[in-house]
């Protein structure tokens, strides 16, 4: 396992403009321009409870709606993680984590399994918190997965409130990915699975 987990990726398109940056064995810390409040407080979760440096600075079609800005933050940021991990030798590669707030409870399972899936067990008691469409967490989910390639479960057990229903979701979805990608002395350089490679 190389230190130095870090990446940066820039992304432009017509729709969005994007420049990431992540460290893994960071300590939390978080710059984030979106145009998005509450995206950018979800994303800070992810970051402080991941222990994970994440620096966004981002721009897009916001006039349109906010679905482009979200689902290419996700992807941007799977491709930082896949890069990242580099080959994953060392890796603990599966991460959990149950996070409750106040009457929500959410659960999260990771593995850095090398393929996309997202399974997303998620019922918003209202559709907006504020005026963020809460639809488009999954589609950052989708785009992160896709790009991250890993598996990926959410699952929100209870919630009266969608703000808290979310922001369950984003810091168990932290602290699962911490203990995925935290580094296991005791694999040394191995890759963690039968293959040889994830």
């Amino acid at each position: 396992m190389t230190q130095g987990r870090t990446a940066s990726i820039v992304r432009n398109t017509s729709e969005t403009q994007i420049e990431l940056t992540i460290n893994l064995d960071g300590n939390g810390e978080v710059s984030l321009s979106t145009g998005l409040a509450f995206f950018e407080h979800m994303l800070t979760q992810i970051a402080r409870h991941g222990l994970i440096d994440l620096h966004i600075q981002a721009t897009g079609d916001l006039d349109v709606d906010a679905h482009h800005m979200v689902e290419d933050v996700g992807i941007v940021l799977g491709q930082a993680l896949n890069e990242a991990l580099g080959d994953k030798s060392g890796l603990t590669r599966y991460g959990h984590a149950y996070v409750p707030l106040d009457e929500a409870l959410s659960r999260v399972v990771v593995d850095l399994s090398g393929r996309p899936g997202l399974f997303y067990g998620v019922d918003y008691t209202r559709g907006r918190v504020g005026d963020f469409d809460v639809d488009l967490l999954r589609e950052f989910f989708q785009g992160f997965v896709n790009h991250g390639m890993l598996t990926l479960h959410l699952d929100n057990l209870k919630g009266e409130n969608a703000h808290h229903q979310a922001e369950t979701l984003f810091k168990a979805f932290g602290r699962a990915l911490r203990m995925a990608v935290a580094v296991d002395a005791r694999m040394g350089d191995t890759v963690p699975s039968t293959k040889g490679s994830l």
